[in-house]
């Protein structure tokens, strides 16, 4: 009866926990009071080595801490008075089986589950380096989309800048064409006033061979003779 009464709370409570299962009113679960259930990793802790935790958590509500014990006791009672299970040979061989089995999980079982975790940490370790080296490599393309999409928006930028070089560009061709006319016309203009000087330094000349000529023309030689004279009396009462 009291099996029947802690499968029957088990069951009701498996039922329970599927059906509250809850959704928002979005339409959404609401997972922080219904949260995912989640494999467990680690095996159920039982007692006595074959039986689960959970029953005897479900009897203690109901029969107390002893109640699951008292339990498997008079079930056992009833079981072998009503020889539902009968003790022969078998029973013994069973017993002594059961010792030699737990002597040699006691021994050997810390070894052999060792090295089985071992063997699951590195199958994980090879499953999360796959895992790990995908997510990265997710991450990688995604920030080289990320700087393609940079790129396209600083494009009108790029145009914009080679825009204004090439107008610089132009700006000092004019400016170096601008100053090649101006030194072009000032070599003519200069080309022009070294003409007029070289004009005016030649009719100066002439003008004064001409005039010097005249002169010279015009003086006879009694006025030059007299001329002669009276320098060397100038000098002669400048010496005096």
């Amino acid at each position: 009866m009291l099996s029947r009464v802690a499968l029957r709370s088990l069951v009701q409570q498996n039922r329970a926990s599927l059906v509250g299962v809850r959704f928002a009113s979005e339409g959404a679960r609401d997972l922080e009071n219904f949260p995912r259930r989640t494999r467990p990793v680690e095996k159920a802790p039982v007692r006595m080595g074959i039986f689960p935790e959970e029953w005897f958590a479900a009897f203690y509500t109901k029969t107390g801490v002893t109640g699951p014990y008292m339990a498997l006791a008079s079930i056992g009672t009833f079981l072998v008075s009503k020889e539902f299970f009968v003790m022969e040979h078998d029973f013994y061989v069973g017993i002594a089986l059961a010792a030699v089995l737990a002597g040699i999980v006691k021994s050997a079982g810390p070894g052999i589950t060792e090295s089985i975790n071992k063997e699951l940490d590195a199958d994980e370790a090879v499953y999360k380096s796959v895992r790990q080296n995908e997510i990265d490599a997710l991450k990688n393309a995604i920030a080289g989309e990320n700087n393609a999409q940079a790129n396209a928006a600083a494009w009108e930028d790029i145009i914009a800048a080679k825009k204004e070089a090439v107008g610089l560009q132009m700006e000092a061709v004019y400016r170096s064409r601008l100053s090649d006319a101006y030194s072009q016309v000032k070599k003519r203009l200069d080309y022009q006033l070294e003409i007029a000087n070289v004009m005016r330094r030649m009719e100066q000349k002439h003008m004064v061979d001409w005039i010097i000529n005249n002169v010279k023309k015009s003086i006879t030689p009694a006025q030059e003779a007299a001329a002669l004279k009276k320098c060397i009396a100038d000098l002669k009462s400048l010496s005096a």
